[in-house]
């Protein structure tokens, strides 16, 4: 038969003390004499005692488990992320309860409601390029569960968030190819469900035209939906144009890797005949005879730090949560450049 655990009422009979005294001496309390707190605490550690997690949940209203939902997390910038929100966490006593949505929007839907039911104090999302409906956000808004949204965001009001300045890099890369003598700049975007879409065609189009007066041609811009087969079929639409296009600047490294994996298969030597820009500076893009020629660092460590900070302030007793205006951090990228 298995045995039962020790608890704080067996300490408290076997030294013929309070309940709450014992509780006290465990969390050394200041109003708990040494002696007391020595015999408490030796007769814990001889009977193997360990806390009740349930119970001290229960009477806090917190399961102190923060729910973390990803993309995907073999991709090394969401990895990366994790480890931002893991270590801040942990710094504060919280743990970490990951679900991968694999970009589709009912497997977030799921996660969500397994999360709720699972009592978790707040989530953080980055939302799958799919999620056009967010009823499963504001049901855990109704149900006072807190959210902060990184990298991905969605487009919906008075929402917490931690993201990038996407346009700022995107002017970045375009400028950078402009001062590299391109002039047909290509565009390889993401779904037009995601509003990092939007915003990257939103400055490709404003830098090139509005600050650099370059004329743009459409049939440049095209889009992805992430997938290989997605990338080559964009790959091919642009190679195909009578105009010949020198540069492309794409969604993310992910994306690049694929063009540049296109290119290679169909003869077209990169980084001569045509060469890439990219986001996200994946460190294994590094390592490649013929990486990228430059990306954009979106500091998804920063981001994932930045989103837990928000989310445990947001749980804290601390004046700030109680703060009208949402959590809005904007970080700023840097182009690097692969010499």
């Amino acid at each position: 038969m298995e045995k039962k655990s020790t608890t704080i009422i067996e300490i408290a009979k076997r030294l013929n003390v309070s309940v709450s005294t014992v509780s006290r001496a465990l969390h050394d309390h200041h109003s708990i004499g040494l002696r007391t707190k020595t015999r408490v605490q030796q007769l814990a550690a001889e009977l193997n005692y360990e806390p009740n997690q349930a119970a001290i949940s229960f009477k806090q209203g917190k399961t102190f488990t923060i729910g973390v939902i990803l993309p995907n997390l073999s991709e090394s910038f969401f990895s990366t992320a994790i480890c931002g929100i893991e270590d801040f966490a942990k710094e504060k006593k919280y743990n970490i309860l990951i679900g991968q949505s694999h970009d589709d929007e009912d497997t977030e839907k799921q996660i969500v409601q397994t999360m709720k039911n699972h009592r978790v104090d707040g989530v953080i999302i980055s939302v799958a390029k799919n999620s056009v409906n967010y009823e499963h956000f504001n049901m855990l808004k109704k149900n006072n569960i807190p959210i902060v949204f990184f990298d991905r965001i969605p487009k919906m009001e008075g929402i917490h968030y931690v993201a990038c300045k996407i346009e700022d890099g995107m002017s970045q890369a375009v400028n950078f190819l402009i001062k590299q003598k391109h002039r047909n700049i290509g565009l390889i975007n993401g779904p037009d469900t995601l509003v990092a879409s939007k915003d990257r065609l939103g400055a490709y189009m404003n830098t090139l035209y509005k600050k650099r007066r370059i004329k743009i041609n459409p049939d440049f811009i095209t889009s992805t939906d992430l997938t290989k087969e997605g990338t080559q079929a964009a790959m091919s639409r642009l190679m195909s144009l009578k105009e010949k296009i020198s540069a492309i600047i794409t969604f993310n490294d992910y994306v690049a890797l694929d063009a540049i994996q296109y290119a290679k298969k169909n003869n077209i030597k990169v980084n001569e005949d045509i060469c890439f820009v990219s986001f996200a500076n994946l460190p294994i893009c590094h390592y490649l005879d013929t990486p990228p020629i430059a990306s954009v660092e979106q500091f998804p460590y920063t981001q994932g730090e930045k989103a837990a900070e928000i989310l445990l302030d947001l749980l804290s007793d601390s004046p700030s949560n109680t703060k009208q205006e949402p959590y809005h951090v904007i970080i700023e990228p840097t182009l690097a450049v692969n010499n």
